[in-house]
């Protein structure tokens, strides 16, 4: 499986292939303006929703600010029902405890439920070199699997392929995996459930050991939560005998009363669902129900860092709804892959590149992946002001060097290409700062409009390759506003 998004392109270049991709868009604009619509009519049945995004909001900075505290909490009350807890401040640390734990098993299958935390620090990858077999059992990540893809969105991995491609993958690969297709498998959704079913019930029924994420952990009594739609997860979580459950620290809530917020925000902003069709809460462990060993990984893997910026800290509220991603313009027409990560979307310009740095082109060019238009923010259910980050992430990427925040020295690598940029910031400072300079470069411009070019020369080319350039008022604002109020300029 091609798992991993080490040396992807930067975005721009990425993109660029993605655009022309036919196919890809009619999925991608099919797929988003379905779901967005969904969503939009499920939120528009609550009156409070206002409120209860400000609640939600509410909740995840109150247990950010105080994150060490509900952790320790979290461990108490995991361990003290049977659980086992594990810090792992990396994710080769975090591969290195589940390989551990599961080759501590003696077996070498294990079953999955979907998670973007394991995603995150490659576990499949970790695993398959330790000689374990990890098995995605979420539809759409057992088409990615099987299509030796990467996932393409945070609630719909596969959005970038249709059913006939999704037909193709099952008759091809299925039979290497287990189970095979049917015969004469048709490309209907009822069909292509049902070969899935077939093919996962004999993984379930055999797993001795399953993998999973969560949703939320619940600080004050240990529980972890996970919402899907199809019961797979639920067969995972409940059938084999040792559970081990990779989650980001940031997961927490304070208490189960802060729950219930994000039961209604969290399926009307995914799935465009009243309630989420499947939840699964367990404390720890119990006799005769459920796994007899639980283990527990707290992921790090840059999560502090972020935490350490007044700014960006707020992306760290996500509760991985997928909404911004189904508003994007960008998202829309680039696809998932041209992120090169797994947390694609308007989330993923902002997440990415704080929990791996910017040394690399793909995660400088990240905050530019984007138009600006706030689309995103107004849809997120925990109000992430995505747009505010994406500039500050863009200052940090011109600025290169270090960066201060709360007296933390940060060294961020300058992207390339950039120069001329800072140079042009420079420059527009100096202008602004000198009220004469500024008037008498519009005197200028205003003199020159009958030169106007119809395209910009040189880098600005491109843009207006696609774009006409507006046509220039008679007036200035500035000399209608002395004019209005008689005013000398």
């Amino acid at each position: 499986m091609t798992g991993t998004y080490l040396g992807m392109p930067a975005f721009p270049d990425a993109a660029r292939e993605a655009v022309h991709d036919t196919t890809l868009r009619a999925n991608l604009r099919h797929a988003t303006h379905t779901i967005r619509d969904k969503r939009a009519r499920a939120v528009g049945e609550l009156e409070d929703w206002d409120r209860l995004r400000a609640a939600g909001k509410a909740v995840k900075d109150h247990t950010l600010r105080h994150l060490d505290r509900y952790l320790v909490q979290l461990e108490e009350a995991v361990t003290a029902r049977g659980g086992t807890v594990h810090w792992a401040a990396d994710a080769e640390e975090a591969n290195r405890i589940v390989t551990e734990l599961v080759l501590a098993t003696g077996e070498r299958q294990v079953v999955k439920v979907k998670s973007m935390a394991t995603q995150e620090i490659g576990l499949n990858e970790a695993l398959e070199a330790a000689g374990i077999a990890a098995y995605e059992t979420d539809l759409a990540e057992l088409i990615v699997q099987l299509g030796h893809d990467r996932p393409s969105h945070i609630l719909v991995p596969a959005i970038h392929r249709n059913r006939g491609e999704i037909r193709d993958i099952f008759q091809a690969e299925m039979g290497r995996w287990g189970r095979p297709a049917p015969d004469g498998l048709a490309d209907t959704p009822a069909a292509l459930a049902e070969a899935a079913r077939l093919h996962l019930r004999e993984k379930f029924l055999r797993a001795k050991v399953a993998v999973s994420g969560a949703n939320f952990m619940v600080a004050e009594t240990g529980t972890m939560v996970v919402f899907e739609s199809e019961g797979n997860g639920r067969m995972c979580l409940t059938l084999p005998e040792t559970l081990i459950s990779v989650v980001g620290i940031e997961k927490v809530v304070p208490t189960f009363r802060d729950l219930e917020i994000f039961l209604q925000t969290l399926p009307r902003s995914s799935t465009a669902e009243r309630m989420n069709p499947y939840t699964t809460m367990w404390t720890g462990t119990t006799d005769g129900d459920g796994p007899s060993a639980f283990h527990l990984v707290l992921l790090d893997n840059g999560r502090t860092d972020t935490l350490a910026d007044e700014v960006g800290r707020q992306a760290l509220r996500c509760i991985r709804c997928s909404a911004c991603l189904n508003v994007c313009p960008v998202y829309e027409r680039a696809g998932g892959h041209a992120y090169g990560s797994v947390y694609p979307g308007p989330i993923g310009a902002i997440l990415s590149p704080q929990l791996r740095g910017t040394g690399s082109e793909i995660d400088a060019s990240l905050p530019y992946a984007s138009t600006l238009c706030g689309a995103c923010y107004e849809v997120c259910p925990v109000a992430i002001d995505i747009p505010e980050v994406l500039v500050h992430l863009r200052e940090r990427v011109v600025q290169g060097g270090p960066a201060t925040r709360e007296g933390i020295r940060v060294r961020i690598r300058p992207a390339r290409g950039h120069a001329a940029e800072r140079a042009a910031m420079r420059a527009a400072r100096w202008t602004l700062d000198h009220p004469c300079a500024v008037r008498a470069g519009e005197r200028l411009l205003s003199r020159a409009r009958r030169f106007r070019p119809r395209r910009l020369p040189g880098a600005g080319r491109a843009w207006t390759d696609s774009r006409e350039l507006p046509e220039l008022p008679a007036e200035s604002f500035r000399d209608w506003w002395a004019r209005e109020r008689g005013e000398r300029r």
